[in-house]
């Protein structure tokens, strides 16, 4: 059995691929911003919360975030108005702040994925058997 080759540019199977990948995310999206919503968040307060398993300087936050500095300042105000996360001093060096979720941030932060991992309708109406089809052909495509 020969070895399958990855093509280097997109085929047009790829691309209608994608973009069923992306309407499937497009219909799950009302639902993901109402679960966010429910909390009083915003995505990219949530992104920020999802990037923080470990303290991490505001400043690699805003690069993950591909957002200006001062964005980063008003999503860690809002998020630390409702105590989720809490700034702290780099004991490497005083002038960084680092930002750390709180025990109720990680608490919900864990509610919200637990919520938006349940699978959208358009996943439950296949077979068990193309959703392990689905699930193993999507997790080669996230190897490195």
């Amino acid at each position: 059995m020969e070895a399958a080759t990855k093509p280097e540019k997109s085929s047009a199977v790829a691309r209608e691929a994608w973009q069923a990948l992306f309407e499937v995310f497009a219909r799950y999206r009302p639902r993901m911003l109402a679960v966010q919503s429910e909390y009083g968040l915003k995505p990219p307060m949530v992104f920020a919360m999802q990037e923080l398993d470990e303290p991490k300087p505001m400043g690699q936050i805003a690069r993950v975030l591909q957002c200006d500095s001062s964005n980063v300042t008003w999503i860690t105000d809002r998020l630390e108005e409702r105590g989720l996360v809490e700034r702290r001093a780099d004991p490497r060096d005083r002038r960084v702040k680092l930002l750390a979720l709180t025990d109720e941030g990680r608490r919900v932060r864990e509610e919200i994925s637990a919520r938006l991992s349940e699978p959208p309708a358009e996943v439950l109406s296949l077979t068990e058997a193309d959703q392990r089809v689905l699930r193993d052909v999507l997790r080669r495509a996230l190897e490195d």
